[in-house]
């Protein structure tokens, strides 16, 4: 019975990732590059990636480390070196004489595979030495470090990363680095789509790491140190490699941040990023990998895009530069943050065991969230204040919705099998919403109205 269950768990989850794929890839089609939904899908991954190397090791392993920036930096910088195009280098190294490497792994790669294949490849492989490097780095860290627990632990990484960032910075490496100038000129992902694909790819591993009897060693370490070393675990071994594959993932999201943001200044790398993944893993659930990507696209979704008006004097149609002014957008995300998560700690809902209702109730909730957009707005390519006067509406939705998604089992007391029902059903549904964007494009707004109009409502019953 328990593996039919697994099983069911992983079919539905599949076919959430099948959904959001197809989503992001007519997106892409729809919209530019430059689009902010296209560049919050972008980051959003990243962090996401980021958040759950840093939960396998927080929150997984017990381990508290600060150290996740110090790694991210490592990563960003290989990739940006190995990437450079050779016809750029005298440019971006022109303080020392081009730089001491002299090639980029896409032209390498580019020159027997051809310019696409070869150059997608090339970028992969200097994502993973990136990785590579920043795992050397903590195994060589690991071996003083990880004999330290608690708060010492995490001062001892903190200040690894700071130093990092420093040393990155210094002159007499400067032929390598670039020093504290900007590293820049290297290729990037245009769409969002393989950006999610490569991310997925790589929570895919920590997944299956988790889930292994690894990652059942780092759960018993985490529980009870004593227990698990009675049981024949080793604990510096474990502790070690729980340390060296998070650090390789986070020099992974180093990279592709690198490639997000265009050019890697090291003081990007402070250790204020660190505490922002933590706040991610944190609020997402300890040891929950759902709880953290979606905390993730939440949070960069509100961060860079939904909120961006308080910043600058103009939100929801009211105008009020002295309210809405540098800063306060910051003060009303941890405004919102303490609050959602003291109603989900209370309600127990972001933990590992919840993963599939959680991933169900933003289901229920993104696709009719982005479908008002659209109606009460000029379609999904709508700017400024149309989007901000939708996002009002929106809001108001996101509360209806998330109490039906909560009370509607409750009242009707599904059953196993209706439960399978209803998650067949919201699935289907939200394909439907899928194809939102394309019946804006070919039909127009009043197709969109209508097609929203039947859909909303078994969204909301199932």
């Amino acid at each position: 019975m328990k593996k039919k269950t697994i099983g069911k768990e992983y079919i539905f989850t599949a076919l959430i990732l099948f959904v959001v794929l197809a989503v992001t890839m007519v997106l892409d089609s729809q919209l530019p590059g430059y689009h902010i939904v296209i560049k919050v899908i972008k980051k959003a991954s990243v962090y996401s990636l980021v958040a759950v190397s840093m939960n396998l090791l927080n929150g997984f392993t017990g381990l508290f480390s600060l150290g996740q920036a110090g790694f991210m930096l490592l990563g960003a910088y290989s990739y940006a070196v190995l990437c450079i195009p050779v016809a750029k280098r005298a440019g971006v190294y022109q303080y020392f004489d081009g730089g001491i490497v002299k090639f980029s792994l896409p032209e390498v790669f580019a020159g027997f595979l051809g310019d696409k294949v070869g150059s997608a490849v090339g970028m992969i492989l200097a994502l993973l030495v990136g990785g590579l490097i920043a795992a050397f780095f903590a195994y060589l860290i690991g071996l003083p470090v990880l004999r330290l627990k608690s708060d010492y632990l995490a001062i001892a990484t903190l200040g690894f990363a700071e130093i990092m960032r420093t040393i990155i910075q210094w002159n007499a490496i400067g032929p390598l680095t670039n020093a504290s100038n900007l590293l820049k000129g290297y290729p990037d992902f245009s769409s969002a789509t393989a950006y999610l694909l490569l991310i997925g790819v790589f929570i895919a591993c920590v997944v299956l790491l988790v889930n292994s009897t690894y990652g059942r060693a780092f759960k018993a370490i985490r529980d009870d140190e004593v227990a698990a070393e009675a049981m024949g675990i080793n604990l510096a071994h474990h502790k070690r490699l729980a340390f060296v594959i998070s650090s390789f993932f986070a020099g992974v999201g180093g990279g592709m941040l690198a490639m997000y943001m265009g050019a890697v200044p090291a003081m990007s790398f402070r250790s204020s990023m660190t505490y922002e993944i933590l706040l991610l893993v944190v609020i997402g659930g300890i040891g929950s990998i759902t709880g953290s990507v979606l905390t993730s696209f939440l949070y960069i979704a509100a961060l860079e895009w939904l909120l961006r008006g308080l910043d600058t004097g103009k939100f929801l149609g009211i105008t009020a530069p002295g309210l809405f002014k540098n800063g306060f957008r910051m003060a009303v995300i941890s405004v919102i943050i303490m609050v959602v998560g003291a109603w989900a700690r209370k309600k127990n809902i972001l933990t590992p065991d919840n993963q599939g209702q959680i991933t169900q109730l933003v289901l229920q909730v993104a696709y009719p969230a982005i479908i008002l957009s659209g109606v009460t707005g000029d379609g999904p390519h709508m700017e400024g204040g149309a989007l901000l006067y939708a996002f009002g509406v929106v809001v108001v939705m996101l509360a209806l919705l998330m109490l039906a998604a909560f009370l509607i089992p409750r009242i009707l007391h599904y059953g196993k099998a209706e439960k399978g029902i209803v998650n067949v059903m919201v699935v289907f549904t939200n394909i439907g919403f899928m194809g939102v964007p394309m019946v804006d494009a070919i039909y127009g707004k009043e197709a969109l109205i209508y097609m929203t109009v039947l859909l909303i409502p078994f969204n909301l019953l199932f």
